[in-house]
């Protein structure tokens, strides 16, 4: 090979210029062996060499030089004033061919599009289109789109086309890359250039979207190919209907369907079979029926296939006479059973516990000359481990290996059930038994093991056989820590859970977001907010991207622990993340908004909602309803429990319990009454709750026979009245001034055994200071103090006010100093009380003292508080004091004769 450094290329270059080219030429057209005797390059220039081979050969004043000779001079660095001299060595303008072939032997677009670019400046042309291909195609091969609409822009100007090669090519590496998004880019950057994307182009795409559910993007496609005028075959229409009802969304899967049999397509077997099994799985029985008996009408005949997936889909829905039916239908025209139709129709028994016709069922097989496979003996052990029926389970594990060998699922089925009962040690043995048999515990069992431990609360067995994993054989896998980071963290060891966390990463696993879900909601839980706040922190930093569930269990947190402008934000970053805020977001944010009193803002957020189209679910509308109460309006809250109705959704406790109570809080009480009885009359378990509401309501108003009548019925019903219940009924009779009646109800809620709170005392302690009784609400207030229970400021006013009326002077100022030391704050009917008191007392310096204190607080001085003590002060000389308490007396008087002139 002939081997020219750069340095003699440019020399060479140089040389030409002088026009002292023949002497030159001479010595660059002699044999091979002459250079391979010369010396290697200088250290500076080793490996900036230009290759001259036989490949593409162009003559340039007598020298030959090839695609690899311009290769090697590109790969020998960037592109620079070097490497331009190097490639300038060639005096002839470089060919379209030898272009071509450059950009299709480099590895690197950018170096690929320097060269383009020189070639322009060089030639001072426009490429043609076979050059811009050979780019594209370059961009396929690197993956790398960094150019790419630059390049299809020059083209469409330049009025070439794309070649279907090449279209194919962009869009089948990045698909077998799973990059299925940039794919589409692709479709959708060609088309906005005016170029038509190759029809298999199309194809495989939609194929990728397929597996990835993207439906919309699959309906994009298939709309352009139609704009294209592109045949569609009912191939492409099978794709796009089983996606769409796999997804659930049946409206479009039939408008497909619709759209294909105007087009004069007649649905396949292989269709029909589709449509059976994916209408049936989202729940559309009586849609798969249709499927099954159209099919039939149209002369096909129903294959093992078809049958399998009716009778699946029958027992799915738990419509077992249907499927039997069908089951012995197929059987009946069969010499050998189908195996697949019967352990479908076992797995159909057993998920309804029918478990002796399954037994029937496996004996029929055998009869049949066909031996039952472990397919079906898993289905039966599958469906014994759902209901917890062990023993059974362990007799037919017995009868299986008569007829197969258990395999890794059979055991992993077992293990399931003895973790679920807490028995580890016969989950172990299972274990031996897999080891005898040949198999070995895989990542499975241990993640079975371990999550079903940590449900039973089984922690440190949990903790034993992870720390027992052998990583060479079984290496713990994003499951298993996920499965015991949870299980610590919900049992409150949020320590141990994120030291998992940490061994996790340096295992080199790394967490996804259900790991960080996980560790915010137990960090919040524990109340360590700002713990939780930096687990999202460092999430984001370790460039782990939250989903929409992810900030929904997020914003639920924030929003439970008060930070009501932090759930705010939340909020919008779901939209910012290029996230759709969904029902379980609007929910969280209404119920935290209206829990930290915003509840004037439920409003705009439920027709937010409905414009956007998101469908409420019964939850949502309870928070909704729970909103509209709790901000007044209780017509709207009604409306939407109506409205509940006609959509089919069941009214909960909930939803009642809401409407009811702000029905009662604004005194609307028959009709609170009659959504009771309609409740009841639903089936509705009414709770305490409720119950409480309707007495709280009767007893403000007065109506205390129909609180009375309530209790009793809260009673009857066994339930337990709480202590918020009997203090509603005590308010009632206390404001009623029912006091001797009261008293009963507070002894008979000591009797049964519901003890009082703060609320229960201030309320008798301020009905009996109603009375006068001033003693006995001492008493009481005693009581309370033994109790343990920490009186209130209602509590402490009242008592204030109360003993001070009756007199017991000291007592009172003793109280009075011991609320002000406590940080209490007296109302005005407070220092009232006590400065009359005192007065009356004859300690007027005292009672001038509280007297200042009251009006530097701003509390309002009754006009008879100041006759009392400007007498006393009289009486004690105080004649200072009783001047300003005087001139007082007389702005006051002053001010009342004003506010009475016309």
């Amino acid at each position: 090979m002939k081997i020219l450094s750069i340095t003699k290329l440019l020399k060479f270059r140089s040389v030409l210029q002088c026009g002292k080219n023949d002497r030159l030429s001479n010595k660059f057209s002699s044999s091979s062996s002459s250079w391979s005797n010369r010396p290697p390059p200088s250290s500076e220039m080793k490996g900036k060499v230009l290759c001259f081979t036989n490949e593409n050969p162009i003559k340039v004043k007598g020298t030959r030089i090839s695609v690899d000779d311009v290769c090697m001079v590109l790969g020998s660095g960037p592109l620079g004033p070097a490497i331009e001299d190097a490639l300038n060595m060639f005096d002839e303008m470089p060919q379209p061919e030898l272009v071509v072939g450059v950009i299709r032997k480099l590895k690197d677009v950018n170096t690929a599009l320097q060269f383009f670019r020189w070639v322009e400046r060089k030639t001072e042309q426009a490429h043609g289109p076979e050059a811009y291909n050979a780019i594209l195609m370059l961009m396929a091969r690197t993956r790398n789109l960094d150019h790419f609409e630059q390049i299809i822009e020059e083209m469409s100007v330049a009025g070439f086309g794309l070649s279907n090669n090449t279209c194919v090519e962009l869009v089948a590496r990045f698909v077998n890359s799973r990059k299925v998004r940039e794919a589409f880019g692709i479709i959708e950057s060609m088309r906005r250039f005016k170029f038509r994307p190759d029809f298999s182009a199309y194809t495989i795409l939609i194929g990728a979207l397929s597996a990835s559910h993207e439906c919309d993007l699959m309906l994009t496609l298939y709309h352009q190919m139609q704009e294209l005028g592109y045949e569609v075959s009912i191939h492409l229409f099978t794709t796009l209907i089983r996606v769409f009802a796999k997804e659930g969304r049946i409206d479009a899967a039939h408008s497909l369907l619709d759209e294909m049999k105007s087009n004069s397509f007649n649905a396949d077997l292989i269709l029909y079979n589709i449509c059976i099994d994916c209408f049936g799985k989202v729940g559309k029985v009586d849609i798969a029926w249709k499927f099954f008996h159209e099919m039939k009408a149209q002369g096909l005949v129903p294959d093992d296939v078809t049958y399998t997936s009716m009778i699946g889909v029958l027992c799915k829905a738990e419509r077992l006479d249907e499927a039997i039916k069908l089951f012995e239908e197929l059987d009946l025209n069969r010499n050998i059973p189908c195996v697949y139709a019967y352990n479908t129709m076992i797995m159909g028994y057993g998920s309804v516990g029918r478990f002796n016709e399954a037994y029937n069922l496996l004996e029929r097989q055998k009869r049949r000359g066909s031996i039952p496979s472990v397919i079906a003996y898993n289905c039966i052990l599958t469906c014994l481990g759902r209901k917890g029926k062990l023993e059974e389970a362990l007799m037919i594990y017995e009868e299986m290996k008569k007829d197969a060998a258990p395999n890794l699922l059979t055991y992993n089925i077992l293990i399931d059930m003895f973790c679920k009962a807490g028995e580890l040690e016969a989950a172990l043995k299972v274990q031996d038994s897999m080891k005898e048999a040949g198999m070995f515990p895989n990542i499975m069992t241990v993640n079975i093991m371990i999550d079903r431990l940590c449900k039973a609360q089984k922690l440190d067995e949990a903790c034993s056989i992870f720390l027992g994993l052998d990583h060479k054989v079984c290496t713990p896998d994003t499951v298993t820590f996920c499965s015991l980071i949870d299980g610590l963290g919900r049992h409150g060891r949020v320590n141990d859970a994120y030291s998992l966390y940490e061994t996790m990463l340096d295992s080199g696993q790394t967490p996804d977001v259900v790991v960080y879900t996980s560790l915010i909601r137990n960090f919040f839980k524990c109340g360590r907010k700002e713990d939780g706040h930096k687990i999202y922190k460092e999430m984001v930093h370790r460039g782990c991207s939250p989903d929409l569930m992810f900030l929904n269990a997020y914003m639920d947190c924030v929003f439970k622990v008060g930070e009501t402008e932090k759930g705010r934000a939340l909020f919008e970053e779901i939209k910012a993340q290029g996230l759709i805020p969904d029902v379980r977001s609007y929910s969280i944010l209404i119920h935290g908004l209206v829990k930290a009193g915003f509840s004037k803002e439920t409003y705009n957020l439920f027709y937010e909602m409905k414009e956007k189209g998101l469908h409420l679910d019964t939850r949502a509308y309870n928070t909704v309803i729970d909103g509209f109460c709790k901000s007044g309006k209780v017509n709207k809250a009604y409306q939407l429990l109506e409205e509940m109705k006609t959509k089919g959704l069941q009214p909960t406790v909930v939803t009642y319990g809401c409407v009811i109570d702000g029905l009662a809080k604004i005194d609307r009480l028959d009709e609170a009454y009659m959504l009771f009885e309609d409740a009841k009359s639903k089936g509705v378990d009414l709770n305490v709750v409720i119950y409480s509401s309707l007495i709280d309501g009767f007893g403000k108003v007065g109506r205390i026979d129909e609180a009375y009548l309530i209790l009793e019925e809260l009673m009857q019903k066994g339930l337990t009245a709480n202590t918020f219940t009997w203090n509603c009924l005590l308010d009632a009779l206390v404001k009623a001034e029912e006091i001797d009646e009261a008293l009963v109800c507070f002894q008979n809620m000591k009797n049964l055994k519901c003890s009082p709170n703060e609320i229960t005392y201030s309320i008798m302690i301020n009905g009996l200071c109603m009375i006068r009784k001033f003693n006995k609400a001492f008493v009481f207030w005693q009581e309370m103090q033994r109790q343990g229970l920490k009186p209130n400021t209602i509590t402490y006013t009242t008592m204030i006010s109360g003993l001070a009326k009756a007199g017991n002077v000291l007592e009172a100022k003793g109280l009075f100093d011991r609320f002000m030391a406590s940080g209490g704050a007296p109302d005005s009917g407070c220092y009232n009380a006590m400065i009359e008191g005192l007065s009356n007392a004859d300690k007027a310096m005292d009672a001038y003292t509280l007297f200042e204190q009251a009006r530097v607080k701003g509390c309002c001085i009754y006009s008879k508080t100041c006759v009392v003590l400007l007498d006393a002060l009289h009486k004690a000389d105080c004649l200072e004091q009783a001047a300003i308490v005087g001139a007082v007396l007389r702005k006051m008087a002053k001010s009342q004769h004003a506010t009475r002139l016309p």
